[in-house]
């Protein structure tokens, strides 16, 4: 089912919309003990910093059935939906949250930051981006103590304004100052929800207090034109998403 007019006009408000269990039962079945076997068996503890900064299960990241989680399944036309034409998808990042309990002082949580922008681990006037996060839920996230990721709905605009007039490529800072004291909306649902989130929308991640890993596959998913114009799409947010070009704002919404 496309997106409706009042998810599109959330995504436009929010830069973010939730769907439900889009994702079959059976293609997570199919995926999700991937990943736990490959957590249970291969994972050690000096790896987790290195991981959480890029991905774990790096060997899955092309696997057919971890794919079949975003191009065999509808999330590849809601993404459509939101940027009109998009770039192919060759791999995936599963990021876990690891227990606390199990790996004590590993994984400490992760401040806000807009991926692929002044990230601490690259140059900082390198840019990584692209247009649109689609997160897949692997394991029930029932409360922000499960690791969970927590967004700043709005904070797309907010990111795009501070690109245009404060920041520069080469700057270390990820965000601004008033952005970086949120604490964010945790993301909370069940294996086969699915978040379609902006690039630009400002996330953190917690740390993870319950006894079970907390797993979720990302797509990054790009305009076709988004790698020669990266930075222009930093400054204007709506630049990969012809789509939505002529969607307003709900009226109570404007500003």
């Amino acid at each position: 089912m496309p997106l409706t007019p009042e998810e599109k006009h959330t995504f436009k408000r929010d830069g973010a919309v939730i769907r439900r269990g889009l994702i079959a039962p059976e293609l997570v079945r199919r995926a999700a003990p991937l990943v736990d076997t490959w957590y249970r068996d291969r994972l050690k503890a000096d790896d987790v910093p290195a991981y959480s900064q890029r991905t774990f299960a790096p060997e899955l990241g092309s696997h057919p059935d971890i794919l079949a989680l975003y191009g065999g399944t509808d999330a590849a036309d809601l993404a459509g939906d939101l940027l009109g034409d998009t770039a192919p998808i060759t791999t995936a990042q599963i990021q876990i949250r690891v227990p606390e309990s199990e790996f004590p002082g590993v994984q400490p949580e992760k401040p806000m930051h807009v991926d692929g922008v002044s990230c601490p681990h690259l140059d900082p006037r390198e840019l990584r981006t692209f247009s649109l996060l689609v997160g897949v839920v692997l394991s029930d996230v029932t409360s922000a103590q499960d690791g969970a990721l927590r967004y700043q709905p709005g904070g797309h605009r907010t990111m795009a304004d501070w690109f245009r007039s404060e920041w520069s490529l080469g700057m270390t800072e990820q965000v601004p100052p008033e952005v970086d004291h949120e604490q964010g909306v945790p993301l909370l649902g069940a294996p086969g929800d699915v978040l379609l989130m902006h690039h630009l929308v400002p996330h953190s991640v917690g740390r993870n207090l319950t006894p079970s890993p907390r797993v979720m596959a990302y797509f990054r998913v790009s305009h076709p034109d988004h790698k020669g114009r990266r930075l222009e799409a930093l400054r204007d947010p709506w630049l990969d998403y012809p789509p939505l070009t002529f969607v307003p704002q709900i009226a109570a919404d404007k500003e």
